[in-house]
């Protein structure tokens, strides 16, 4: 019986193992920081067509997220909080800081819901309601939300995933601003 609880203990550690290698590498971001940020081509809420790399000369943080995502909605405040005081064009000509929220939904109205709820007054906003399986979500092999990429003025990542004091004391240091 012992020899049993010991196969059956040594099996369960075994598929605990395998699904945490598979869970991480699986949502591990396609992307990692120092790696050149892929062009992204999207139609904005407004209808205008947009290109990531309009924004060279800036830092921008890339976000996607979905009104249906818990953790997003939680994390939407602070990045209000980030937008208001970096965001837009820096006063002294140099570098400024924009946002890009790419939602990932199947519901484009409850997405204009959770942009106006969340106070999301940043113009740059697109929606892909091909959830996962959109243009979006592969253009950066998004595989869950929240799920974000800092870029530096040239496009070159330089964050992915940072909260919202490591994005701060990021922006702080790089716009120099205190």
């Amino acid at each position: 019986m012992d020899r049993l609880k010991k196969h059956i203990w040594t099996i369960l550690l075994v598929l605990l193992a395998a699904y945490l290698a598979f869970d991480h590498f699986y949502r591990k971001p396609r992307y990692v920081q120092g790696e050149q940020a892929p062009e992204l081509v999207v139609t904005l809420a407004d209808g205008r067509p947009f290109r990531l790399s309009e924004l060279r000369g800036d830092y921008v943080l890339l976000d996607f997220w979905g009104s249906w995502c818990p953790p997003c909605r939680k994390a939407n405040p602070g990045l209000v909080r980030l937008h208001r005081e970096f965001g837009g064009p820096a006063p002294e000509g140099g570098p400024g800081f924009h946002i890009l929220s790419a939602a990932i939904e199947t519901d484009s109205a409850a997405w204009a819901r959770a942009v106006a709820q969340d106070g999301l007054d940043w113009p740059l906003h697109t929606v892909d309601t091909e959830r996962f399986s959109g243009a979006l979500a592969k253009a950066y092999g998004v595989r869950e939300i929240p799920t974000t990429y800092l870029l530096d003025p040239e496009g070159t990542i330089i964050g992915v995933n940072l909260d919202e004091d490591r994005l701060r004391k990021t922006l702080r240091e790089r716009l120099g601003r205190n």
